[in-house]
């Protein structure tokens, strides 16, 4: 049987190249766009950070039902550490954006103060640690689910340390439990939903879909 050595070596190659292709990191490189819209969705959760400070104390009386219950609301905070990699899909994203919404509530006067940009720090990296471990390749559901659990459990653990120190063990579990279906709803499903609008707006377009 007379074999084609040059079509066969071609054939090789092309597997070659798609396997190389397929095993490729993907584009890690900021795009002057990437900053751009990173910084803006850090801005405008920045706003949105402080006007969810002033208002924290209003939901005071959901205490009144279950001690922690309040915290069902906390993840409010958190929404940049995910939605902002999900648009942009670079290493840094989720770090950067909350960092910029840090500071950005801290300027307008955050009652937490300076305590605001550590807030922003674990939250953030918690996230971008998620993302890394997926080497940055993959952005589904579960994955941003994960990420957005992380940044509440990060978020958890430094309000222990710094706020909730004396707090019985049972409440602090509990107010952990609600941290992470509250960085369900409104961190994981919310930047999906924020995300699609916005795509279908036509404001992502040049970003990864």
């Amino acid at each position: 049987m007379e074999v084609d050595v040059e079509m066969l070596g071609t054939n090789e190659a092309g597997r070659t190249s798609a396997s190389s292709a397929a095993g490729a990191l993907p584009d890690t490189t900021w795009r002057t766009r990437d900053i751009v819209v990173a910084a803006v969705i850090g801005v405008a959760f920045g706003v949105v950070f402080w006007a969810w400070g002033l208002a924290w104390s209003a939901f005071d009386p959901l205490n009144a039902i279950f001690p922690v219950l309040r915290d069902s609301l906390y993840a409010v905070w958190l929404i940049p550490a995910v939605l902002a990699p999900l648009i942009i899909r670079k290493p840094g994203a989720a770090l950067f954006a909350e960092m910029v919404a840090a500071g950005v509530s801290a300027l307008l006067g955050s009652q937490w103060g300076v305590d605001t940009l550590l807030s922003g720090f674990v939250q953030g990296a918690a996230a971008e640690l998620v993302f890394a471990f997926t080497l940055y390749r993959t952005w589904t559901p579960p994955v941003l689910a994960i990420a957005a659990v992380a940044s509440a459990a990060a978020a958890w653990a430094h309000d222990w340390v710094l706020y909730y120190s004396d707090v019985d063990l049972g409440l602090q579990i509990a107010r952990g439990v609600l941290m992470a279906i509250s960085a369900l709803v409104f961190v994981a499903a919310g930047s999906i939903l924020i995300e699609r609008s916005l795509r279908r707006a036509g404001v992502l377009e040049g970003f990864p879909a």
